[in-house]
């Protein structure tokens, strides 16, 4: 991910399981992206829903990306940045908690997360309405400000 740019980053459940079973999920899943993500991005919209998430996001120009180089010895290893290391710490910490809380184990993320940068400010606009009419679509709500867990 480069500085600068807008992504829209996005995951769901291993098989479409729920990775939100009750507000306190919710809840905790927005405190852990505060504290992981939120000192290298800015978040511009987001949508919590039961089986997957929504986030427009713009890489802060302050967070360093460059890659390292392979540590001697270690052929093919690189080193993470320090982006990469936030979005991996955040969520572990998430999936470790949530299964601890509902005694499950093994992979509660489909696949480690979707990110696609935004193309232009049509693309840019498109998304933030795509991101909020989400609750709407599925019927969890009657109008944007009816879902709890969104921008």
């Amino acid at each position: 991910m480069e500085e600068g740019i807008f992504y829209h980053v996005y995951n769901r459940g291993n098989n479409c399981e729920k990775i939100f079973r009750e507000k306190e999920n919710y809840l905790f899943f927005l405190q852990r992206y505060k504290k992981y993500l939120l000192p290298h991005i800015d978040t511009y919209a987001y949508c919590l829903m039961p089986t997957h998430f929504h986030f427009l996001s713009c890489v802060k120009e302050t967070t360093r990306n460059a890659s390292k180089a392979s540590p001697p010895g270690k052929p093919g290893y690189r080193k993470l940045t320090p982006l990469e290391k936030a979005y991996r710490d955040f969520f572990i910490s998430y999936a470790k908690s949530f299964n601890k809380r509902f005694d499950r184990t093994g992979s509660l993320f489909q696949y480690k997360f979707k990110r696609k940068p935004v193309r232009d400010k049509k693309h840019l606009l498109r998304l933030v309405l795509y991101i909020h009419a989400n609750p709407l679509q599925v019927g969890l709500c009657k109008s944007y400000e009816a879902w709890l867990f969104s921008s």
